[in-house]
């Protein structure tokens, strides 16, 4: 199961580049705002179509939660944006080997300290050094 689950990953992170393929040349068509408007438009119609048909129907209301995890509605856009302005000026490649840097970073953060529900997961020696290898890719394509 873990297996399939890191394939899966795996292939969300290359529909993230593709993403960000597209977002360029639709931002500079029609502005970068409303390139994220329409990639969050979409995704949210889609979004309400798979609940309605696959979404358990007694699931605990969405206003009952607490309101610091709604927050990813904030950073998803900024993220968008990001993207949107990034690629188009230093490429794919490089606008996603930077965007690995910083969630790596943060994620590793995240686990150490057990932040946001999360299980607790030391920073240890091995993770450091992914870390620090994918550093060395954001440096390695920015010179090349």
């Amino acid at each position: 199961m873990q297996l399939i689950l890191i394939l899966l990953v795996v292939l969300g992170g290359m529909g993230l580049s593709v993403e960000a393929g597209l977002l360029g040349p639709l931002g500079s068509e029609v502005g970068d705002l409303w390139a994220t408007f329409s990639i969050f438009g979409v995704g949210a119609a889609l979004t309400f179509l798979l609940m309605l048909f696959f979404s358990p129907r007694n699931s605990p209301s969405f206003f009952a939660q607490p309101g610091w995890q709604l927050l990813g509605g904030v950073l998803g856009p900024g993220y968008v944006v990001i993207l949107t302005l990034a690629t188009p000026v230093i490429g794919i490649a490089m606008t996603m080997i930077g965007i690995l840097a910083g969630q790596v970073f943060k994620s590793l953060v995240i686990d150490h300290f057990g932040l946001f529900g999360s299980p607790h997961r030391k920073i240890d020696r091995k993770r450091l050094i992914a870390l620090a290898f994918i550093i060395a890719a954001l440096a390695l394509v920015a010179k090349g």
